[in-house]
Parts: C-alpha cells; sequence; structure tokens
C-alpha cells in the first residue's frame, strides 16, 4: 500500500509563487554564476598565459601553452568537478542539503582567490601551482550542482518547478557573460595604461610585465559573488522534503515551512514521519532501484555526457575557431593583452546573442512544452547547425563569411541552453526518490564532466591540422576543426537517441514521479512521451 502525502509537501506543492521562491533562486543562482564565471573564464587567459610563461625568442609566433600544460589547465577543473559531484551528491543525502552547502561555496570563494595567486620560481611551477588550485576551485564547483538543483526542486511548487530550476542554471549565462565582461574592462584597462607594440614589431616588448596582473585579476574576481552570497545560503532552513522524508521529522520540516512560506502548516500525524518510505527499503545498488529507476539514471547520465563533449568544446576552445577562420585577428598582428580583449569581445558577442537567451528560453517554456521535447528538440538543432558549419568549412573561412560562421555558431550555443544543457540539469532533480535524489544528480553531472573531460582533452589535440603549418606548435597531427565539427554533431545526435528514455516531469509532484508513495506491487516505470 501507498503512504498518504504529509500536509508540508502538499503545501509546497500547491504553493503560489511568492518571494522566497525568488529569494531561493538568487540564492542558488548566484553559485552557478560563480561555477560558469570560474571553469570558462581560464579559455579567456590561456593565450595570454603562453604569452607570458612560454615565450621562445627563437621562435617567430607568440609563445603558447605545451600541449600538456594546456590540455591540465583548460580540463584539470571539470577532474575536480566531477570529483566534487560525486563526493557532495552523496553528502548531501546522508547529512543534508544544507548541512554542506555553505561548505562547497566557502571552497570556491578560496580556490578562486588563490588560483590568481599562483606562485613559482618558473613556469612550470606557476602552471603546477595553477592547475592544483583550479583542481580544488572545480571541487568545490561539483557540489553546487547537485545541491543547487535538488534544493530548488524541493522548495518549488510543482506547477511552475522546471522553471525555478531553469532560472536557477539560467545565471551560468550571465556568468559567462560577466566572465567575458570583466575580461574585456581589465584588458582594456591595461592595455590603455600600459602601450605596448603587436608581436610582429617589437616580440619581446609586445608582452609587458604588467600583464602577468591581467590573468589573475579576471580569475580572482570569480570570488566576489560566491562571497556575497554566502550569508542567505547558510540563513537558508533545511528542505522539507529532506527533513520529513529522510530525516523523518514531518513536524520540523512543517515548522521550517511554515516560516517561509508565512503561513501556519499543522503536521498532525506523527506516525506518518515515523513510518519508513518504500525508498528506504533499499538502496543504489539494489535490484529494486535498477528496476524503477535503472533507465532514469541511464537516460540522465548519458545525455548529459554526450552533451557536455559538444558544449565545453565549443565554448573552451571558441577562441581557436575563431582565429582559424579569421574572426580574430592573427596572433603576431596584436600585443599580449590587446589578444585577451579580442578574445573575451568575440565570446561575450556570443554569450549575448545565443548562450543568455537560450537559458531565459527555457525558463520561459520548460513547464509549457516540457522537459522531454525541448532536450529532443535541442539536440536535433545542435546536431543541424553543427553539420551546417562542419559540411560548408571551408566557405565559412573564406573572406566574407565569417559572420555567418559566427551567427550559425552562435546558434549551436542557443539550442544548447534552449534544450539539452538546461534539461539534464533539471530532470535529475526530479525524478529519483528524496533520500537518493542529491546523489543521482551528482552522478548524472559527474557523467556530464566525463564528456567535458573528453572535450577538454580531446578537442585541443583533434582540431589540430594535419599539416604542421595547420597546428600549433608542439602538438601532433589531429584530424582539424571541420572533422572535429562532424565528431561533434555525432555526439549531439548520440544525446538526441538516449533522450527517448528521458521522462517527463512537468505538472507532477516530485514523490509522483520518484514513486516514493508505492510499493512494489504498485509500481509502473514511467515512459517518455
Amino acid at each position: 500500500m501507498g503512504r498518504t502525502e504529509l500536509n508540508v509537501l502538499s503545501k509546497l506543492d500547491g504553493a503560489k509563487t511568492q518571494l522566497y521562491h525568488f529569494t531561493a533562486i538568487v540564492i542558488t543562482g548566484m553559485g552557478f554564476f560563480t561555477d560558469a564565471y570560474d571553469l570558462f573564464s581560464i579559455s579567456l587567459v590561456t593565450k595570454l598565459l603562453g604569452r607570458i610563461y612560454y615565450y621562445d625568442p627563437s621562435y617567430p609566433a607568440p609563445g603558447i601553452l605545451p600541449p600538456n600544460v594546456a590540455a591540465a589547465v583548460n580540463g584539470v577543473a571539470f577532474c575536480g568537478t566531477l570529483a566534487g559531484q560525486l563526493f557532495f551528491g552523496w553528502l548531501g543525502d546522508k547529512l543534508g542539503r544544507k548541512s554542506v552547502y555553505g561548505f562547497t561555496l566557502l571552497l570556491m570563494v578560496l580556490a578562486s582567490l588563490a588560483s590568481g595567486l599562483s606562485f613559482g620560481h618558473s613556469a612550470k611551477g606557476v602552471m603546477a601551482t595553477l592547475c592544483f588550485l583550479r583542481f580544488w576551485l572545480g571541487f568545490g564547483i561539483g557540489g553546487d550542482y547537485p545541491l543547487s538543483a535538488t534544493i530548488m526542486s524541493e522548495y518549488a511548487n510543482k506547477k511552475t518547478r522546471g522553471s525555478f530550476i531553469a532560472a536557477v542554471f539560467a545565471m551560468q549565462g550571465f556568468g559567462i557573460l560577466v566572465g567575458g565582461i570583466v575580461s574585456l574592462i581589465v584588458s582594456a584597462a591595461f592595455n590603455d595604461r600600459y602601450h605596448a607594440p603587436p608581436f610582429s614589431q617589437d616580440p619581446a616588448g609586445s608582452t609587458v610585465p604588467q600583464a602577468d596582473y591581467v590573468w589573475r585579476i579576471i580569475l580572482m574576481f570569480g570570488a566576489v559573488p560566491a562571497a556575497l552570497t554566502y550569508y542567505w545560503r547558510m540563513k537558508m532552513p533545511e528542505t522539507a522534503r529532506y527533513t520529513a522524508l529522510v530525516a523523518r521529522n514531518a513536524k520540523q520540516a512543517a515548522a521550517d515551512m511554515s516560516k517561509v512560506l508565512q503561513e501556519e502548516i499543522r503536521e498532525d500525524d506523527t506516525e506518518l514521519a515515523e513510518q519508513p518510505t518504500v525508498a528506504d527499503d533499499w538502496g543504489l545498488f539494489s535490484p529494486q532501484f535498477a528496476r524503477r529507476h535503472g533507465i532514469h539514471l541511464l537516460a540522465t547520465s548519458t545525455t548529459w555526457f554526450f552533451l557536455d563533449i559538444a558544449y565545453y568544446s565549443q565554448n573552451l576552445f571558441q577562441k581557436d575557431i575563431f582565429s582559424k577562420v579569421g574572426w580574430i585577428p592573427p596572433a603576431g598582428s596584436m600585443n599580449a593583452v590587446e589578444e585577451v580583449f579580442r578574445i573575451a569581445r568575440a565570446q561575450t558577442l556570443i554569450a549575448l546573442c545565443g548562450t543568455v537567451p537560450g537559458y531565459w528560453f527555457t525558463v520561459a517554456f520548460i513547464d509549457v512544452i516540457g522537459r522531454f521535447w525541448i532536450q529532443v528538440m535541442g539536440f536535433f538543432m545542435m546536431t543541424v547547425f553543427m553539420l551546417g558549419l562542419a559540411v560548408p568549412y571551408h566557405h565559412w573561412t573564406t573572406p566574407g563569411h565569417h559572420v555567418g560562421f559566427v551567427v550559425m555558431y552562435a546558434f549551436t550555443f542557443f539550442f544548447a541552453n534552449f534544450g539539452p544543457n538546461a534539461t539534464t540539469f533539471i530532470v535529475p532533480a526530479e525524478v529519483f526518490p528524496a533520500r537518493l535524489r542529491s546523489t543521482c544528480h551528482g552522478i548524472s553531472a559527474a557523467a556530464g564532466k566525463a564528456g567535458a573531460i573528453v572535450g577538454a582533452f580531446g578537442f585541443l589535440y583533434a582540431s589540430q591540422g594535419k599539416a604542421l603549418a595547420e597546428r600549433d606548435r608542439g602538438y601532433p597531427a589531429g584530424i582539424g576543426i571541420r572533422n572535429t565539427l562532424f565528431v561533434l554533431a555525432a555526439s549531439n545526435f548520440l544525446g538526441l537517441a538516449f533522450s527517448l528514455l528521458v521522462p517527463e516531469a512537468k505538472g507532477r509532484s516530485l514523490e509522483e514521479m520518484s514513486k516514493e508513495n508505492e510499493g512494489e506491487d504498485e509500481f509502473v516505470m514511467d515512459k517518455a512521451p
């Protein structure tokens, strides 16, 4: 037999949209703002790091990071993120969402500040310190994924839950945008104050000593928004669903939510809170979980994995793509700080025109269209636009067609965010039982970061041309940008195929989706529409 639903959970599901919803979005969303800023700001300064620390007077081109260093600098934060998602996802179910929520933010603040203070007597020392600190930055960021998603899903009402979780994730778009804006301001200020000739005129003088401050300031700024929300994050009460369903204290859950909803909620049935839920009878590795949610976990993990291969490859290395299609001038025609400005300007335009609007389209339509159809549509359109870049690639690289390339490229970001980049974050927070929700979201997110690691390390090498003149110094021959775009299109198509396993949660309560109130004889597996 199923259990009777707790009054406090019914109140949350039916609550009208009010101030506490928006407060929760801002508090949890600022963590994601910081996550995106910290993860993607590194792509704005990697070329500068190469000029500062790996300049070779005997070589007729600006210094670049060696292949192994570039891979480490770009990818080590993702390794930390993957570990953090698994660890804090598990810990969020064991100790409670709030108990570990403040620690992840504090770790992000400290590691972000420390990254900008990376020290060493040699280039190798500075890069090793930077990579070590960015691993721990990623570890804190990793914890924010399952905890923020779970907290927002458990606070929201069932009518607009998708929009609320999507709004939290949409702060990622603003983080990417602000990363570009901060880089523009810092680089413009330094370039104006410390004039330097382009590399072609004065190789050594094109990188002024003060340029070393530019990347440090950009990375350290990521600590500011996180630090500003720490106090409010610590004041959030534990979610009612964790308190009632996992900690089994329905009266405390009712008391906490009475303050949040500003109305009295009574939970008189104390025996109900003491009864074990069906979910308490089995664990993550049990046959029951495999039968009830195995397909769900496979769907949320694989779709996130294939998405992040393409999404992070595009985000981290768009500067290289823009250079190769001619939208950013040749490195030799600029000084070091000016190059940062040009890269930041290009990435800011992409974020402004494609990335940010895509997130907010999801916020507007997810509870109208549904998670399943938005994810399927997004993967399909990403595949189409990626093929639209790859098939006529040589056309896009010719003079006069660069704007068309950028427009097509922006559309892939738009449909990533009005599509699977948002829904892969939302669905795992809705379909699993309360006592395993954070863990399963962490596993799904970690699968995504495994895809990001594949993208960060693989794209760096794969995008190099076959001819020596078509690849960066020190890199082995790759398959080229065009063929790499075909690989990313294939990754999007595989994400589309696995999306057919994703269940639809629109308009349904979390307990209805997770079947926490149903016994084995009542259970029926959810299927996609």
